[in-house]
């Protein structure tokens, strides 16, 4: 055992080495590689609102990089039959995406002025062509081939969300599983041309209605259901606050991708994800 000796040269000893520790662990700095993420802020122009804008841009592609990966993981649950984890899972994409959301709100602080001190100086680039975008669009159930092209000319992009096109969505899952709850759900839902928009179906109304009618039998998906529809509930909030940004800031211009600008973003208003989920209201 130590004498009172020893003890005392140790609690010398220790600043010492919790420094030498200290500069064997990772810094702050390190850990996020903060010299990497702020290298990416490189406005080409001297315009001060250049910077507003990179900056809500790059903070929304990292939201969006959270939320593709808690949909997928939430998918691959779903696919072997799990509803709790994925419930949580669904409850942190709709916090992020009320964070996503509120980036408009700071964008929106941009009038037209500033913004067309630098809109033509980064030429045909638009949100249009965000791959991480296009890929939770396409996992959520929003299927067009036509909307993949702008990544043919980049494999690394194009063929993960060609995949994903081919593949069931997050609402395919969901049906799938209450066919194996016991629902009767036909062969032309649970394995229809994933690459393609699905259409409503009155055997999907039907089983939804069943759930929302006997809640406490079939809690579980009941709260599931619920779930996405707060996904999709988010998910137009983002559009329409992308829309009405565009409208402030630019009018009815075109969109500096080639789309329609504001027309395009109202149509797009249009999609719905889950559509027997808020039909099931009106039949209850």
């Amino acid at each position: 055992m130590a004498d009172a000796g020893d003890r005392h040269v140790t609690n010398r000893d220790a600043p010492e080495r919790a420094q030498l520790n200290f500069e064997q662990r990772l810094s702050y700095g390190d850990y996020l590689r903060t010299d990497v993420l702020l290298s990416a802020h490189r406005p080409i122009t001297p315009a001060h609102d250049e910077h507003l804008f990179i900056t809500v841009h790059h903070v929304s592609e990292l939201w969006l990089g959270l939320i593709i990966r808690e949909v997928q993981a939430a998918m691959a649950l779903l696919s072997a039959g799990v509803i709790d984890t994925p419930l949580k899972l669904l409850t942190r994409v709709v916090r992020a995406q009320e964070q996503l959301t509120a980036a408009w709100e700071v964008l929106k602080t941009m009038t037209p002025a500033d913004y067309l001190q630098f809109r033509g100086a980064f030429g045909q680039a638009s949100g249009f062509q965000s791959a991480q975008y296009r890929m939770l669009e396409v996992l959520l159930g929003n299927r067009n081939p036509t909307l993949l092209r702008p990544f043919e000319h980049r494999p690394d992009l194009h063929e993960p969300l060609l995949a994903a096109l081919h593949a069931p969505s997050l609402y395919d899952l969901t049906l799938r599983l209450l066919a194996a709850r016991g629902f009767a759900l036909p062969r032309e839902v649970l394995e229809r041309d994933f690459s393609q928009p699905p259409s409503e179906h009155t055997a999907v109304l039907d089983a939804w209605l069943a759930v929302y009618r006997d809640p406490e039998r079939f809690w579980d998906l009941y709260e599931l259901a619920e779930k996405l529809l707060d996904v999709e509930d988010h998910f137009r909030a983002w559009r329409f606050n992308h829309l009405t940004t565009v409208e402030r800031t630019i009018g009815f211009k075109p969109g500096s991708g080639g789309t329609s600008g504001a027309g395009y973003l109202r149509r797009a208003l249009s999609v719905v994800l889950f559509p027997e989920l808020w039909q099931v209201r009106t039949h209850l």
